[in-house]
């Protein structure tokens, strides 16, 4: 594959991402072969049809409108928020990082950068789980490869370019100051209990940077059908269409 730019981007070819083992591929079953219940337990099936294997994923394994509604359906703050009956999705977070680091970009972000900040989250949409940063040491070396599995995944399937040091200081600031709005304005903590038991040093951010673009109540999350629809816009807009052309995905069962 040719390094990303800004015109577009090639699509892995899938009879070689097939061909290659990777970690944890030697052993697994595929559908209709047996397997032991445990192996059976990491397939799950995408509003699409197809199927993702968790634990041995392929960047074939899904559509936009897949991943788009996965992290519509994947809550942050545990899903819990001050909003009645409105969680914040990670589909929204990802949309708002994306406006606030081009809103703080001098000449702004190219196409595959932006694609890269868009999907930075990406893999908590295909499992179905965002786990928060304090509890992810309890879950051991396991989880973090299965979370690297699933990234290592989007990132070919996108083209996203490598992480630059100064580029991933750029997006944890922008990521790190969301997470402090998100917090008071969402989850209804205090900004004496967001340093002092949360541990978030950033100021909190008095307005929304989805607004606009979009308008609302500021801070309020979205429906999920709401967020899946202008995540699936965005990704669009930034080339996610281009990178399914010849990629038939596992069997639907």
């Amino acid at each position: 594959m040719r390094p990303p730019d800004d015109q577009g981007m090639d699509p892995p070819r899938e009879d070689a991402i097939r061909a290659e083992p990777g970690p944890g591929r030697a052993g697994m079953a595929r559908p209709g072969r047996k397997a032991s219940p445990e192996a059976q337990r990491a397939w799950v099936r995408l509003p699409s049809g197809r199927r993702l294997d968790l634990i041995s994923p392929t960047p074939f394994d899904w559509t936009d409108e897949d991943l788009a509604i996965g992290l519509s359906r994947t809550f942050r703050w545990g899903g819990h928020s001050v909003w009645p009956g409105a969680p914040l999705s990670v589909a929204q977070h990802s949309l708002a990082v994306l406006a606030l680091r081009r809103a703080k970009t001098r000449g702004g972000l190219t196409e595959a950068e932006a694609r890269r900040e868009l999907l930075h989250d990406a893999e908590e949409g295909l499992l179905g789980f965002d786990c928060i940063s304090p509890l992810k040491p309890f879950l051991g070396a396991g989880f973090a490869d299965l979370q690297a599995r699933l990234s290592g995944a989007v990132a070919l399937r996108y083209a996203l370019p490598a992480w630059t040091p100064e580029a991933k200081r750029a997006h944890k600031a922008c990521d790190i100051a969301l997470a402090a709005g998100e917090a008071v304005h969402v989850a209804g903590w205090t900004p004496a209990e967001l340093r002092g038991t949360l541990g978030i040093r950033a100021a909190v951010m008095a307005e929304d940077p989805l607004l606009p673009a979009f308008g609302g109540e500021p801070w309020r999350p979205w429906p999920p059908e709401l967020a899946a629809e202008r995540f699936l816009a965005a990704l669009r807009q930034l080339g996610g269409e281009i990178s399914q052309r010849g990629s038939g995905g596992r069997d639907k069962g």
